[in-house]
């Protein structure tokens, strides 16, 4: 099975499971994560990589809309005031 992913151009070539979670570490750093996420957004040199930073740019999206929402209907309010009353 290595040779037919050798024969593989570099561009279409899939990732590992490993790279899956190095990347996911990676992201997970909050400057340096936010860089590589814009760069490999565009970045062409493999499509599984794009797809997976796109995802997971997704995600970030929908957990900013979730915390909007909560925010906007006043279930964080109270975690909110507890915090700024706890320091």
């Amino acid at each position: 099975m290595d040779e037919n992913i050798k024969d593989i151009k570099e561009e279409y070539r899939p990732l590992s499971p490993w790279a899956y979670w190095g990347l996911s570490l990676l992201y997970a750093v909050p400057i340096v994560g936010l860089v590589f996420l814009i760069i490999f957004s565009f970045k062409k040199t493999n499509i599984n990589r794009r797809n997976f930073t796109r995802s997971y740019w997704c995600n970030l999206i929908l957990v900013a809309i979730v915390l909007l929402v909560l925010l906007a209907t006043g279930v964080l309010s109270g975690f909110i005031y507890d915090l700024r009353y706890m320091f």
